[in-house]
């Protein structure tokens, strides 16, 4: 398997100002006045040429801005979060836009076992792990530097994360990449190695608004998964490790149906979650890119549209969103003023031999790639 880029390529592809990759796009660099870790977090801007802004910050990966035109061609931000670098430094953010790591999701009981040996860590979603612990990758400041990438304008964030860091084996070296392509794309890309036999699951917690602001909650949103089974849960949403079949229940987004149509609906996975925060296994004949997710925002026509490598993708519907955050703009962001589609392994794959294996081994290399469309019409 390819390794890493050596850091001495990534180094010399840095620019520290601006890179212009075509007419009307390009990708800037821009010191916050916030700091964490002893580093100034930055900020960093990705335009391509019909006007889609992604901004990303250094402090966690995290996507803090995401400007898309709706069927008039109106710019508007369809991602929560706050207004500054330094309004994420207070530790109380549900995983605004951040990269989760080492584990994204779910670890039964806050262990894990790997060959004949147990690793506890720590226990941050009762008593279960969660998104990588109590500091996990959301919560450091990655090196960010934009590279050149003939698709487009692209950030890419690297860390290492050191041997024990919440309880997880091995040194880990991460490169995280934003690319923002003239079609509308944003390549989410990431690879990792270690030194020590460990596990990895990363993925993107964007939460998503595609009315950009203009409806308080996200129910009138029409969604399709591409996934005739999904992965049912005890009540601390972890996963019984059956693969029950979708038709027939709530869970069934085969054909599009608006997020709100059945979140009261009575079965007990419902109650467990307070409404959607479950798993589905995506539906795939190939190892490459596939259709995951596709989202209508109908008044907007705004939509959003997520092919991924992995086996699995989260649909949260902001179920613990409880109005006490204030967001962009001074916002209140209520129940459901969002929705995450996480692409990812499925949670407690280290506890679950049925699972897709998570495992990473020296010498092997971790690679995920998901592709979010955004569109209108």
């Amino acid at each position: 398997m390819r390794t890493l880029l050596s850091a001495a390529l990534i180094a010399s592809l840095a620019v520290t100002t601006t890179e212009q990759t075509r007419p009307g796009a390009g990708a800037t660099r821009t010191a916050t006045t916030a700091q964490a870790d002893g580093k100034t977090i930055e900020l960093f801007t990705l335009r391509n040429a019909s006007g889609v802004e992604v901004q990303a910050i250094s402090l966690g990966a995290t996507i803090t801005s995401w400007k898309v035109p709706d069927r008039s061609g109106q710019l508007g931000d369809i991602v929560l979060g706050f207004d500054t670098a330094e309004r994420y430094l207070k530790g109380d953010s549900p995983y605004f836009g951040a990269v989760v790591g080492r584990y994204g999701n779910r670890i039964a009981k806050a262990q894990f076992n790997l060959d004949g040996k147990a690793f506890p860590l720590a226990a941050n979603d009762g008593v279960n792990h969660l998104h990588g612990g109590k500091r996990g990758f959301d919560k450091v400041v990655w090196d960010g530097s934009i590279v050149k990438d003939g698709r487009g304008p692209t950030v890419a964030f690297r860390r290492v994360s050191p041997d024990g860091e919440e309880g997880y084996p091995g040194t880990l070296e991460v490169r995280v990449t934003y690319t923002l392509t003239d079609k509308g794309e944003l390549i989410v890309e990431y690879e990792a190695k270690s030194d020590k036999p460990t596990v990895v699951n990363l993925t993107q917690h964007s939460y998503f608004n595609l009315s950009a602001g203009a409806a308080a909650d996200v129910l009138g949103h029409e969604l399709r998964l591409n996934a005739d089974r999904y992965t049912p849960v005890d009540a601390t949403l972890i996963p019984t490790g059956e693969l029950a079949p979708v038709e027939g229940t709530p869970f069934d987004f085969r054909k599009a149906t608006a997020i709100g149509a059945r979140i009261k609906n009575e079965h007990p996975q419902m109650q467990f979650g307070r409404g959607y925060d479950h798993n589905w296994v995506l539906a795939r004949s190939t190892p490459d890119l596939v259709l995951a997710a596709e989202v209508l925002e109908p008044t907007s026509g705004r939509t959003l549209t997520v092919h991924t490598t992995e086996p699995g993708i989260q649909f949260y519907s902001g179920n613990f969103l409880d109005g006490k955050l204030a967001g962009k703009g001074g916002r209140a962001y209520g129940q459901r003023a969002g929705f995450c589609l996480e692409t990812q392994h499925f949670p407690d794959s280290p506890n679950q031999e049925r699972f897709p294996s998570t495992t990473l081994r020296p010498g092997e290399v971790y690679r995920s790639r998901t592709v979010f469309t955004t569109g209108a019409r």
